[in-house]
């Protein structure tokens, strides 16, 4: 690693150690040694130690990235700027197509499906949170080698509060969240907004007590009849609207302040540890619904609400960035930013209303198996180490990120971590890479295997083989000239399933068992 030092530093404290010989002395030759920079190595100079940022938004397309979409309506030029300084992974994948079960997969590197969840989502107060007890998260994995570890935003991977709705005892620790499966420090929310529990949480506590109720009041987005907000003011007594039931909430909850919130705790929790590795994970809640931007970003696109949210969301990883710049530590961090799953189906309707398309070329978005579902804008900066302006087209999924960390950090994964977790390190410093079949899964339960060129869903319907090398937009399906394929791709997802891994290892157990035929119901037509 080249030494930064200043020439006329280094000379001076060389002729001064010349006379040094007293024990005391030798104390001032080491301290001198560390000022001039020698030998001595802290962690914003060592690759094997860098600082970890993930920015996670929430139903973003491909097409709301300026960078990715030539004729996005807006601008985002903070992304863009990942784009020119990091990587582009044009085949990055989330593992599944909505909330939940891509955050359980990015967090702990395996597949949602040999969890107990085996389509939808969670709620905010479930029995049981997603993430088993004892189960390694990236958190852990960081944590265990020295990191600190803080999380800020939406959890949504289920949390138990003390009691029932109406009755809860809020002096009491939440369990199941963040604080419990790796992270320090933890604030922000349960799940997504329509879920209620709408109170702002830190460590295992609430806030304040979500002992008010609300219901979900019209929304910005006038060409979208679900649209709604979550803000004051609120109620003592449960009611409904015509957009849902009631919610419990805080007194001091107001949906827009959610993005500044996140991003500020953040923030401050870098400037915190800015001098000792740490790991920041930083899920937003945009652009999912509610689509509620900031004052000062109303107006500001020729996409609505939706367009200003964007922006906003942008600015908002801009403020990380430039706070890494301001603490000289851009270097040696690793800023990852992606999405858990594509663009709402509201996306057909902005095509319609603004000419922008969230999902771009692709076929689908959130909660389908085409690739609009789970191909997702994925960028990776890390100065020290990835080549600015980079691209790679080696598929990878977030699921990959938890084996990539391990070996950054230089540990092993034990057998029953990361079932479903390959490494890409060898992509981030410009090396060939090539990625075994990759699993995606549907809101539903269906299956689709993706392998090399050829994309295979399976459906009620009858199977669906593309081959996106020439058909990225899925647009004709070669199952029946391929058959012999068809049954090799079923065969490589059954020995998946049954495996319990996708990834080289000990065999491990799905919880509650999984056979893909019982689960490939019905391929939702989104086009």
């Amino acid at each position: 690693m080249p030494q930064i030092t200043s020439a006329s530093g280094a000379h001076h404290c060389s002729s001064r150690l010349q006379a040094i010989r007293s024990p005391t002395a030798k104390l001032i030759a080491i301290a001198c040694l560390s000022i001039c920079g020698f030998g001595i190595k802290s962690h914003a100079d060592d690759p094997n130690r860098p600082n970890v940022v993930i920015v996670y938004t929430d139903d973003q397309g491909v097409g709301d990235v300026s960078a990715l979409n030539p004729t996005a309506k807006f601008q985002t030029p903070n992304i863009d700027r990942l784009a020119r300084e990091g990587m582009t992974f044009t085949d990055g994948h989330c593992s599944d197509t909505v909330c939940t079960p891509s955050r359980y997969g990015l967090l702990t590197g395996r597949y949602s499906w040999r969890s107990s969840l085996k389509a939808g989502v969670m709620g905010a107060d479930v029995e049981h949170g997603l993430i088993e007890d004892g189960r390694m998260t990236i958190a852990s994995l960081l944590r265990d080698k020295g990191y600190r570890t803080g999380m800020f935003g939406k959890w949504h991977l289920g949390m138990q509060f003390d009691g029932k709705a109406g009755q809860r005892d809020w002096s009491q620790p939440f369990r199941d969240g963040p604080i419990d499966h790796g992270f320090d420090e933890f604030f922000g929310i349960p799940a997504s907004m329509n879920y209620g529990v709408l109170t702002w949480l830190e460590g295992d506590r609430v806030t304040k007590p979500a002992a008010m109720w609300t219901a979900k009041k019209p929304g910005l987005v006038t060409y979208d009849k679900s649209s709604y907000r979550i803000t004051p003011p609120y109620g003592s007594e449960p009611k409904k609207s015509r957009l849902g039931g009631a919610l419990e909430v805080a007194d001091d909850f107001d949906d827009v302040q959610a993005l500044s919130r996140f991003t500020d705790r953040a923030i401050q929790f870098i400037e915190q540890n800015s001098k000792h590795p740490f790991f920041a994970y930083v899920p937003l809640t945009s652009p999912h619904k509610p689509v509620i931007p900031a004052p000062e970003f109303v107006g500001k696109t020729k996409c609505g609400a939706y367009g200003d949210f964007m922006i906003e969301t942008d600015h908002r990883l801009g403020q990380i960035l430039d706070t890494l710049d301001r603490l000289k530590i851009a270097d040696n961090t690793i800023v990852v930013f992606t999405s858990d799953n594509g663009a709402e189906s509201t996306y057909k309707k902005r095509v319609d209303v603004f000419q922008h398309d969230s999902s771009g070329v692709l076929r689908g978005g959130k909660r389908d198996l085409y690739e609009g579902g789970h191909r997702v804008p994925f960028f990776i900066r890390w100065p020290r180490v990835v080549k600015a302006n980079s691209t790679t087209d080696a598929p990878v999924c977030q699921s990959d990120l938890l084996a990539t960390l391990a070996e950054v950090v230089g540990t092993d994964l034990p057998a029953d971590a990361g079932e479903d977790s390959e490494s890409f390190a060898a992509a981030l410093r410009g090396k060939p890479f090539d990625h075994g079949p990759l699993v995606h899964h549907g809101v539903k339960g269906h299956f689709a295997i993706r392998d090399g060129r050829w994309k295979l869903i399976l459906a009620a319907d009858g199977n669906k083989l593309y081959d996106l090398q020439r058909d990225l937009s899925e647009t004709t399906n070669v199952a029946e000239s391929h058959p012999d394929l068809v049954a090799q791709m079923q065969a490589k997802l059954t020995a998946i399933v049954a495996n319990g891994r996708s990834t080289a290892g000990e065999s491990q157990t799905n919880v509650g068992g999984v056979d893909y035929r019982d689960w490939c119901k019905c391929c939702r037509e989104s086009r």
